[in-house]
């Protein structure tokens, strides 16, 4: 992310603090990827890729933000970018339901 432009700030916490966040979120299980962050009025889940990240910032849904549950290969820190799992960027909604986003083959 620091190579995409975005300033990061890192808070490593235990388990319990990370799914309280995720809970105070709305950020259920399915849609549950190993990180979290926050970015303004949105969230992003998991391994969401940086250009994903700055077209929501450019394009300005009324969302919640972005997910890529679990940890698919070929995701961003996830192995070689291109090869692996395919995998699709959702944009959850405010009521929670989600939206493909983007498609990662």
């Amino acid at each position: 992310m620091v190579d995409a432009g975005f300033s990061v700030e890192v808070e490593d916490v235990n388990q319990e603090v990370l799914w309280a966040m995720k809970d105070s979120l709305s950020i259920t299980s399915d849609l549950s990827g190993c990180h979290t962050a926050l970015i303004g009025d949105y969230f992003v889940e998991g391994h969401v890729p940086a250009r994903e990240i700055q077209r929501m910032l450019a394009e300005a849904p009324d969302a919640r933000g972005l997910t890529v549950p679990g940890m698919p290969m070929g995701s961003p820190g996830m192995g070689v970018a291109g090869t692996g799992d395919p995998y699709e960027v959702l944009l959850v909604l405010n009521d929670g339901s989600t939206q493909v986003f983007a498609s990662y083959a």
